[in-house]
C-alpha cells in the first residue's frame, strides 16, 4: 500500500515538473535540444539586432535591453556588437539614466574603437554632461549636480576632453568643468579649470568667456577678505582688461557693473581700517587710509563718507590744539 502511494506521489510530481517546464522550455530539432525561449537568441547577430531594435522603437525598454544583452553575451565579436552597445546607451538615455548612459556610450569607444560612431558617441557624451549640469537625470533639481556632492558632471566632462582633445566640444568641456566648481564655491580650483581653457583653446569663443569667468571667480573670492584688498584689486584689473580686449562683448556690461561693484567693495575695506584706527585712537593712519578713499575711489559713495571722517578728525584735532595752548 505505501508503494502504491510513493508511486503515485511521484508521477504527480512529474506532472507538476513537466507542466512548469513546459511553459518555459521548448524542444528544438535543429539543436537536438531543451531550450528556454526566456534566454534564448537569434540565429545570426543582425536578427538579434533587429529584434532588439524592434522593442526600443515600442519603447519597452527592460526588454529592449535584455534583448541587446543576449547579442553581446553570444556575438561578442561580431560588428554587431557595437551596436548593440550603442543601442545599450540609446536605451539607458531614454530611460534617463543619464550617467548610466554616458559609462555605456563610453564602451562603446573603449571596447570597439573602430566603431563609426564615435563622433556621434562624443556628441551625446557632451550633452549628457551638459543635461546633468542642469540637474537632469540621475541627480535631479535645478542644478542639483552644482550643488551636491557628486562629480559625475566632471568625469563626463573630462572623458569628452580625453577622447577628442581638441574636438568640437573640448573647450566648451574645460569651460564648464570650470562653471561646475566655481558653482559649488571651489573658486580656486574653478580657477585653475578656466586659466587651462586660456592656455589650451586660447583661440576659442569659450576662451574669451573663460576671462570673464577668471574674474569673477576672484570678485567671489575677495568676498572671503574683508581686510585683504589684493584679490578684490585683482578682480577689477581683470575685468578692465576684459572691457578693453572685448568692449563689443554682451559680458562687457557685466563686467562693468562688476568693476563698480568691485571698487565699493575695495573703498568699503578701506573705510573699515580706516575707522579701526580711529577707534584705537591712531588718527594720524586712519586720516592717511580716509584720504586715500577721497583720492581713489572719488565714483563710489564712500569718498563722501571719508570726506566727513577727515573733517571730524581735522576739527578734534584743532580742538585739541587749541586746548594744549591754553594749558601752556
Amino acid at each position: 500500500m505505501i508503494k502504491k502511494i510513493s508511486i503515485i506521489v511521484i508521477f504527480i510530481l512529474l506532472g507538476c515538473w513537466t507542466s512548469n517546464s513546459f511553459a518555459f522550455w521548448i524542444w528544438t530539432p535543429e539543436t537536438n535540444r531543451w531550450i528556454n525561449p526566456k534566454y534564448s537568441v537569434k540565429e545570426t547577430p543582425i536578427a538579434q539586432l533587429e529584434f532588439a531594435k524592434e522593442f526600443l522603437d515600442s519603447k519597452d525598454y527592460e526588454k529592449a535591453l535584455d534583448e541587446f544583452r543576449k547579442l553581446l553575451k553570444h556575438y561578442p565579436r561580431a560588428r554587431e556588437a557595437a551596436e548593440a552597445q550603442f543601442f545599450i546607451a540609446e536605451t539607458l538615455e531614454k530611460m534617463n539614466r543619464l550617467f548610466d548612459a554616458f559609462k555605456a556610450y563610453q564602451l562603446v569607444i573603449d571596447k570597439y574603437p573602430f566603431s563609426e560612431r564615435f563622433p556621434e558617441v562624443n556628441d551625446r557624451e557632451f550633452d549628457i554632461g551638459s543635461r546633468l549640469m542642469e540637474g537632469e537625470g540621475d541627480n535631479g533639481g535645478l542644478w542639483g549636480t552644482v550643488i551636491g556632492s557628486n562629480y559625475n558632471v566632471i568625469e563626463v566632462f573630462q572623458t569628452v576632453i580625453k577622447n577628442s582633445p581638441y574636438g568640437k566640444h573640448a573647450a566648451a568641456s574645460q569651460y564648464k568643468i570650470g562653471l561646475y566648481l566655481q558653482g559649488k564655491k571651489l573658486y580656486q580650483e574653478a580657477r585653475d579649470e578656466f586659466e587651462k581653457v586660456l592656455n589650451d583653446y586660447p583661440d576659442t569663443e569659450w576662451a574669451k568667456a573663460a576671462k570673464y569667468q577668471l574674474a569673477l571667480t576672484d570678485a567671489h573670492r575677495s568676498a572671503d577678505a574683508q581686510y585683504d584688498q589684493k584679490v578684490t584689486q585683482v578682480a577689477v584689473e581683470e575685468f578692465k582688461e576684459f572691457v578693453k580686449n572685448n568692449p563689443d562683448a554682451e559680458l562687457s556690461e557685466k563686467a562693468q557693473s562688476k568693476i563698480k561693484e568691485l571698487r565699493e567693495k575695495d573703498a568699503e575695506n578701506n573705510f573699515l581700517v580706516a575707522h579701526y584706527y580711529e577707534k584705537q585712537k591712531k588718527y594720524k593712519a586712519a586720516r592717511i587710509y580716509y584720504s586715500d578713499i577721497v583720492r581713489d575711489f572719488q565714483d563710489t559713495r564712500w569718498a563722501k563718507e571719508a570726506e566727513d571722517r577727515i573733517r571730524a578728525l581735522d576739527a578734534q584735532n584743532a580742538k585739541m590744539e587749541k586746548k594744549s595752548k591754553k594749558e601752556k
